[in-house]
């Protein structure tokens, strides 16, 4: 775990993080009593909040609905990032994974003609890994990314079939037990694979933009057996995460109620 990870967090800064994000995935005025109950905190905390924001121009405060929005102060720190390359933004982000799980992290593009496309690899250093060269293309429906892709679009069981026979599987895992992975899938978020390559474990997700259309993949591949069942789920929880982050932080894509 990294150093970071096991120190104590601000619960103050934690919960105005928390209405921050509220505010925008709402997209639209609301009360500190609505922004409390939402959020969980008491009325006092959130209003106490609430006018710390409004006082640094993070959020703008109507006294005639006494309603809350996000304010222009918000783009002091946004302004930096846009026009950015997304890659670079995500760099950092997959490169603490690598390093806090000791694997290597591949971060996938995924194009409009069924592939994906390796764009950038991250690998902690001192570990037996597997090589992949940037630009290396593989079909969409292909291993861990594969069954999240399937979930993610929401395609029937025949459209997933028909995907699964693009694929040339070393290990085929047959349709079935892949189906049942895409059916898992949908609720989870990550998917698992041995079946692509053998010999290597992967752990995968995947980023949506706006219109939940699948955009970047994120996948953990590491040698068979250098990983438990535990440290496997660990990193499946930390991709999901940064998938999460990406997809509001890059793509802009609110956050589901």
């Amino acid at each position: 775990m990294s150093d970071h990870l096991r120190q104590k967090f601000v619960p103050a800064v934690q919960n105005a993080t928390v209405i921050l994000r509220l505010l925008a995935s709402q997209g639209q005025p609301m009360g500190a009593t609505q922004i409390a109950r939402e959020t969980g905190l008491n009325v006092s905390s959130a209003f106490n909040i609430l006018r710390t924001l409004a006082h640094e121009g993070l959020v703008s405060f109507d006294p005639l609905s006494k309603n809350y929005l996000l304010g222009m102060g918000i783009m002091e720190f946004a302004a930096p990032l846009l026009g950015a390359n997304p890659t670079h933004l995500i760099r950092p982000l997959m490169n603490e994974i690598a390093q806090e799980h000791q694997v290597m992290i591949a971060l996938w593009q995924i194009t409009q003609n069924d592939r994906i496309v390796l764009i950038d690899r991250f690998t902690a250093e001192r570990i037996v890994q597997a090589v992949i060269s940037r630009n290396s293309r593989l079909p969409v429906f292909g291993g861990a990314i594969g069954r999240v892709y399937a979930a993610a679009m929401n395609l029937t069981e025949q459209q997933t079939r028909t995907g699964y026979d693009t694929v040339r599987w070393q290990d085929a895992p047959g349709f079935e037990s892949y189906w049942q992975d895409v059916q898992t899938a949908r609720e989870t978020g990550h998917a698992y694979d041995r079946n692509l390559f053998r010999g290597l474990e992967i752990v995968a997700t995947l980023a949506c933009d706006a219109e939940g259309t699948p955009r970047i993949g994120m996948s953990s591949i590491t040698i068979a057996g250098q990983q438990g069942a535990d440290s496997l789920a660990a990193v499946a929880s930390s991709l999901k995460t940064a998938a999460e982050q990406i997809e509001r932080g890059v793509f802009g894509r609110k956050t589901e109620a």
